[in-house]
């Protein structure tokens, strides 16, 4: 199975030999990012009218963009609505953003847990795209 890119997933089995889900290579990045204050300035969507108008963040740009060509995958997930969708394509094409899938409908409000059967790591943004740097953070996980 391959992507757009040409990115392989690895195949696993589980102890009785059935197929599970695929998974990217280690060195493959599944990047899923916000879109409304994250890469662009905050709109709401009771305002639609404000999508087309957007400023984009120029790092924002320059870091996606980078890591598109580095081979990761690039998917946006944003709690604009459907509605707002085809707006939304021709906004991130207009500006220039490289990506793989666009995901409408995200659940309003922040405060986000993500549980998945995959390894999940998650990075606020706090104003600025950069490179990304390995700190140590405490997280809440299950208890054995």
């Amino acid at each position: 199975m391959s992507l757009k890119n040409n990115t392989k997933y690895s195949e696993l089995y589980n102890e009785k030999g059935e197929k599970l889900s695929p998974i990217l290579p280690e060195n493959v990045k599944n990047y899923l990012i916000d879109i409304d204050g994250t890469i662009c300035d905050d709109i709401p969507n009771e305002e639609p009218e404000r999508m087309s108008t957007a400023l984009h963040y120029p790092d924002a740009l320059e870091i996606i963009n980078k890591w598109y060509d580095e081979g990761h995958i690039i998917t946006y997930f944003t709690s604009r609505t459907e509605a707002h969708r085809k707006i939304t394509e021709a906004w991130l094409n207009k500006k220039g953003f490289k990506y793989h899938g666009l995901l409408m409908g995200k659940p309003r409000g922040g405060n986000y847990h993500w549980i998945d059967n995959h390894i999940v790591k998650a990075t606020r943004f706090r104003g600025k795209f950069t490179d990304l740097v390995i700190e140590t953070k405490e997280i809440e996980v299950f208890k054995d």
